[in-house]
């Protein structure tokens, strides 16, 4: 089967394009089809559902973190395998940075030569539809839109109605409609949606999505219209290269923390790491590794256990207390603080930096970031400058530390306080930037040359 492939996209956040993607990749999956999925943006929790999906790491794509040579060639090497592709785009299909829509869904489509099926929610309205797809037509005619899926139908008449004006109007076929649901499949939090390692029955979930895309949308039509991949990549491909780990690093993933891209995992095993998985609710200690990566998650919904495995945390401490490479990322940054309060209780945490958190009802740094290293840490160069994003409800109720203890500037975002991140203690660095290893490809293996010296020469 020729690897084929499409980018399926929304005209805004919220307009189904998940439900759709992740419906067609559990169907296409359902019926046998090896699927490798991909996301644009920085996201974690539907990049979750789609590599659950799929039973395939599903792979982000971003336009901003990586250059496009980047792209094309991350896309193309992680792709070999696949015999349909789905790229889930993020927010609107021309939503980016700028008046001019940089790093947004249709620039990525454009950059991996992929057409676009375009979500639509249709709540209260019928031939607006197509005026609305055909505006995406005409706006930048690089695009290839190649087929429409009408969202929230609530009749018959209404899905007649819509399907007949988009078809006239732009050419352009309606491939299925979505009704309106009697249930909400994917539940929204402050984040998005509640990531599958939360959610009570993520398999009846999945299969309940391959149902519904199964009867309401033309799945063979779909096919037809999906591109085949037209380039490869121009390097070997790091899954056929075989490295042998020369050190352990350990990795906390639990329903607690769980925001981890693929390519940062890979990165790390290519440069000689082996992962240790390591859950930070249920395990009494850390075990014997020579390094520990912290990423993000929801460590405020998971408090409780995390504040009474007593045990787990005095190992994290003490860890660090003797020089352990810790490298943490925002969730992470929380879970290595003094406390966090929620609803009036406060809740111990491991107690390496001297911060008490807490939950805000909005949000209190949201996109990309830009950062400067200005003072020494185990995972930076000096004077280096990093891409990374930010999202996170989370706030400082108390910093007992100094500005000049944080080694990094922020040139774009919010960072930690005062427009600098970057807490550091011996080999521990903690920020609320989150890094892609596509992007920054001298994380991994400064992280395990960190790793590999002597206790002595660590700090």
């Amino acid at each position: 089967m020729q690897t084929r492939g499409i980018v399926i996209a929304g005209l805004a956040g919220g307009s189904g394009k998940s439900v759709v993607a992740v419906g067609i990749t559990a169907a296409l999956t359902r019926r046998g089809c090896r699927v490798v999925p991909f996301k644009k943006g920085p996201d974690y929790i539907d990049a979750g559902w789609l590599q659950l999906a799929a039973g395939q790491k599903c792979y982000n794509l971003d336009p901003y973190l990586m250059s496009q040579t980047v792209i094309i060639d991350s896309f193309a090497r992680r792709s070999a395998t696949a015999e349909r592709i789905i790229v889930e785009g993020n927010r609107g299909l021309f939503d980016g940075v700028n008046a001019d829509g940089g790093y947004s869904t249709a620039d990525l489509a454009v950059t991996i030569n992929l057409p676009v099926v375009l979500v639509v929610d249709c709540t209260k309205t019928t031939r607006t539809v197509a005026a609305l797809v055909l505006g995406c037509q005409k706006f930048d005619e690089r695009l290839d839109i190649r087929g429409v899926v009408l969202n929230q139908i609530a009749t018959e008449r209404q899905r007649l109605l819509i399907t007949e004006a988009v078809e006239k109007y732009t050419g352009i076929p309606v491939l299925g409609a979505v009704p309106r649901l009697n249930r909400d499949i994917f539940p929204m939090r402050h984040l998005g949606m509640v990531p599958h390692q939360e959610y009570g029955n993520s398999g009846e979930a999945l299969a309940y999505l391959a149902d519904l895309v199964a009867a309401n949308i033309d799945l063979p039509r779909l096919e037809q219209l999906m591109a085949p991949l037209v380039y490869t990549s121009s390097a070997s491909r790091q899954e056929d290269l075989v490295v042998q780990p020369v050190v352990k690093i350990g990795v906390l993933q639990d329903a607690a923390f769980q925001f981890y891209y693929s390519e940062n995992l890979e990165a790390l095993e290519q440069a000689g790491a082996r992962l240790v998985f390591i859950n930070a609710m249920q395990d009494e200690c850390l075990p014997d590794i020579d390094g520990l990566y912290i990423g993000g998650g929801f460590p405020e919904t998971g408090a409780r256990e995390l504040a009474a495995n007593t045990g787990f945390r005095h190992s994290i401490k003490r860890a660090a207390d003797q020089g352990l490479p810790i490298y943490a990322e925002c969730g992470g940054l929380i879970y290595l603080g003094n406390s966090i309060v929620l609803d009036g209780e406060e809740f111990p945490l491991s107690d390496i930096f001297p911060v008490r958190f807490a939950m805000s009802k909005k949000p209190q740094a949201h996109g990309y970031t830009t950062f400067r290293v200005e003072r020494g840490n185990a995972f930076y160069n000096v004077g280096e400058e990093i891409k990374g994003h930010e999202f996170r409800y989370s706030k400082i109720l108390e910093w007992r530390g100094t500005d000049e203890q944080l080694v990094l500037q922020m040139k774009r975002g919010t960072g930690f306080i005062h427009g600098r991140d970057g807490l550091v203690y011996k080999n521990v660095l903690a920020l609320y930037t989150h890094v892609h290893a596509e992007g920054t490809p001298e994380w991994a293996g400064k992280f395990v040359q960190r790793c590999l010296r002597p206790e002595s020469e660590r700090y």
